[in-house]
């Protein structure tokens, strides 16, 4: 199933089963996340979708492409290397990714397979994580270099997460449409440029490993939002380094999954 949450005519938001075929209808659905979803018979048109989720907490993860630490002449981390990034940050499929009054010049993409939990996971064994697997989106890890290397000194949280920089989307695919999530095809493009264009072969810790490495630590939540990494191909490696400027879209496909996109605009 595609679970996705959107805006009826009216404004108001709903959670649903898209329609099969037609991306413009949804099947309501009673439960959640959290809960076993009851599909029901109500229909109703799609006036935007919104972000699919609402994540008590988003994680993510640094260099766990091969490719990726490559490219930045960093050694593979021996333990998922991981952050945060603020809630606050998400926004949805079509939405604009805003360039901040702050004073950011140096905005990168980072097109991810966004894993969503779907149970609470505590010590989670990685032949168990699955279970605890919700289903996964596409997610844009957009990040303010400059902030993140120079203004907070290597600390990446703030770079990370200025309003809108956590596009995840366009719906949440559930994990039985997925049955090896190490073998999809990630592409990134740049106004039509790809960017990126890899496999989540090329992780250096799989998704399973990742969420059972995240549980040992702390409690993995119902609804949150695991960024697994970001292929090599950023814009900062690039020689000339290539960042975001207003009217840039953005388009992360991920194989099976779908296609997130969003318009660069300066606030």
């Amino acid at each position: 199933m595609k679970i996705v949450r959107f805006e009826s005519a009216r404004g108001t938001v709903h959670t649903g089963v898209l329609e099969e075929d037609d991306t413009t209808k949804a099947r309501l659905i009673e439960g959640g996340i959290a809960e076993s979803i009851i599909v029901t018979d109500t229909v109703m048109e799609i006036e935007r979708l919104v972000v699919p989720v609402a994540a008590p907490n988003i994680f993510a993860l640094g260099y766990n492409y091969k490719k990726h630490a490559e490219e930045d002449a960093q050694e593979y981390p021996d333990i998922p290397e991981v952050f945060m990034k603020a809630t606050t940050s998400l926004t949805g499929p079509g939405m604009e990714i805003i360039l901040p009054k702050a004073g950011a010049t140096e905005v990168d993409y980072e097109g991810e397979l966004a894993v969503i939990i779907g149970k609470r996971a505590k010590n989670v064994k990685p032949e168990e994580a699955e279970d605890f697997i919700f289903g996964y989106s596409c997610a844009n890890d957009v990040s303010a270099r400059d902030w993140q290397w120079k203004k907070q000194k290597m600390q990446w949280i703030r770079g990370k997460s200025f309003d809108t920089f956590c596009p995840i989307g366009p719906w949440i695919v559930t994990k039985d449409e997925i049955s090896d999530p190490g073998v999809l095809r990630i592409q990134t493009t740049v106004n039509g440029i790809i960017m990126q264009n890899a496999s989540t072969s090329d992780m250096i810790f799989n998704v399973f490993e990742i969420v059972s490495n995240l549980s040992q630590s702390l409690t993995l939540l119902p609804g949150t939002v695991i960024l697994t990494g970001t292929p090599g191909g950023v814009g900062y490696s690039r020689i000339p380094a290539v960042f975001l400027k207003e009217k840039d879209v953005v388009e992360v496909s991920i194989e099976r999954v779908g296609v997130l996109s969003n318009t660069v605009i300066a606030e």
